[in-house]
């Protein structure tokens, strides 16, 4: 490897794959290293006989009813990309078009309520026929996501005289006369928050989360969230080679054995094999920063990969890939409780199969049973993999020691958290924000 470069990546998971692309795209010099002799970090995508050996249990034989082991693309982090979301919009600009990438609608959006799986309403007259909701609350729900739909930020006229960028959201639920349980499916399914922090920031931030929603629903019509075929694990390689498009250099199963810092704590650069790459600044997944004290641990996620021989059961409309949230109050937790499940039609598994993940952030000593009113909901589970994983944040925003660490994947099962890190590093790295919806041929490059 060369000694001199603009930017040093560590990791091959889908925010330092992003990060690496657009900052090649932007014309700086960047080397990508990992550890790991495949891309993907915790978004990696396993074949059935991967995803055995990497959870320690023997792989079974093709004639135990599996199906061939390389019809599994199974996700260590699956997550959902909203269908008009940020993250789909960088790909289209980037290089969805370019490596004829293709996406999946998944078929539906759900939460439970009350023991029973209800489809999550986003427009007046999905609000006017729910199960969720009386209905008197039907209506005021009605009416409350009927003005969401027409609510635009920079029309005063929309905003019905109120500073909706200082009045907490919290407030706007009162006037309307939500119920707290409306709030809730509302805050959590909807507009995707991950806990009841939200409801004491700006109206505007959620208002613009539920109209997300929508917008990405109204464009397949069943639920606002699509897919990759053949998994995640593209993705991240997508990007790793839109990076070589424009220079990059890429290394995979190559350790770093020391990070380098001047004696003012400054990043100099990263020693390898004996050898060293000198770089001003370090991009990297937080499990490269643990040895050098720069992230901290701020809680753990439990994940539970299942292999199903059928579909979710007693879901509305029968669909065969979904997601559905469990919110906090449900069960009495801190947490949302997530689970999402895709098919044979997502390219993932053989046909008759399918596959289930299950995880929420720990909140016990015992994390395995926390998941257990998700696991209940899928029916007789024919393989099971279970493991817990640190949630590592950096320290320090990055300017005054060159290091610009991401956050680990939370238990989310939507990449709306994840686009937001992304952008958060392009600014901090750039001081600039990231232009998603500036026009894709402006950002078509060189070909390969």
């Amino acid at each position: 490897m060369e000694d001199k470069y603009d930017a040093i990546v560590l990791g091959t998971g889908l925010t330092e794959c992003v990060i690496s692309g657009l900052l090649s795209q932007n014309g700086k010099k960047v080397l990508h290293m990992d550890r790991n002799a495949y891309y993907g970090g915790e978004c990696a995508s396993l074949n059935l006989e991967q995803l055995f050996q990497k959870f320690g249990q023997k792989a079974p034989t093709p004639d135990q009813g599996w199906g061939k082991s390389h019809e599994y693309n199974v996700d260590l982090c699956p997550k959902l990309l909203m269908a008009n979301g940020g993250l789909v919009k960088i790909l289209r600009k980037t290089v969805a078009s370019r490596y004829n990438m293709e996406f999946m609608v998944i078929e539906g959006s759900f939460v439970l309520r009350d023991g029973k799986i209800h489809k999550v309403p986003v427009t007046d007259s999905e609000a006017l026929s729910s199960g969720l909701m009386g209905l008197f609350e039907k209506r005021r729900a009605a009416k409350f996501l009927s003005w969401v739909q027409d609510y635009e930020p920079n029309d005063p006229k929309t905003h019905k005289g109120l500073n909706l960028r200082q009045k907490p959201i919290r407030e706007l639920f009162k006037d309307y006369g939500l119920e707290p349980k409306t709030v809730e499916f509302l805050g959590h399914a909807v507009a995707l928050e991950t806990n009841d922090s939200y409801l004491d920031r700006p109206a505007h931030d959620t208002l613009m989360k539920l109209k997300l929603y929508a917008e990405s629903v109204n464009m397949y019509g069943s639920s606002p969230y699509v897919y990759p075929l053949y998994g995640l694990g593209d993705i991240p390689q997508a990007f790793a080679r839109l990076c070589a498009v424009y220079g990059g250099t890429y290394m995979l199963n190559k350790p770093v054995t020391k990070m380098i810092f001047d004696d003012k704590g400054k990043f100099v650069g990263v020693e390898s094999g004996g050898e060293v790459a000198k770089a001003p600044i370090v991009v990297g997944d937080p499990s490269y920063f643990a040895e050098c004290k720069k992230v901290r641990e701020v809680g753990r996620v439990v994940r539970a990969i299942c292999l199903l021989n059928h579909p979710i059961p007693n879901i509305p409309s029968g669909a065969k890939s979904c997601q559905i949230i469990i919110p906090q109050n449900e069960l009495g937790r801190k947490n949302d409780v997530y689970i999402i499940n895709t098919s044979a039609v997502h390219k993932v598994c053989p046909d008759g199969m399918y596959i289930a993940m299950v995880s929420t952030t720990v909140e016990t000593a015992n994390p395995e049973a926390e998941l257990e009113p998700g696991l209940k909901l899928l029916g007789p589970i024919r393989a099971k993999f279970v493991s817990v994983s640190p949630l590592l944040v950096p320290l320090e925003a990055g300017a005054k020691d060159g290091c610009y660490i991401s956050r680990s994947m939370d238990a989310s099962t939507h990449f709306e958290t994840c686009f937001e890190d992304i952008m958060d590093l392009f600014r901090r790295i750039t001081g600039k924000e990231y232009d998603i919806d500036s026009d894709p041929k402006s950002s078509a490059g060189p070909s390969e």
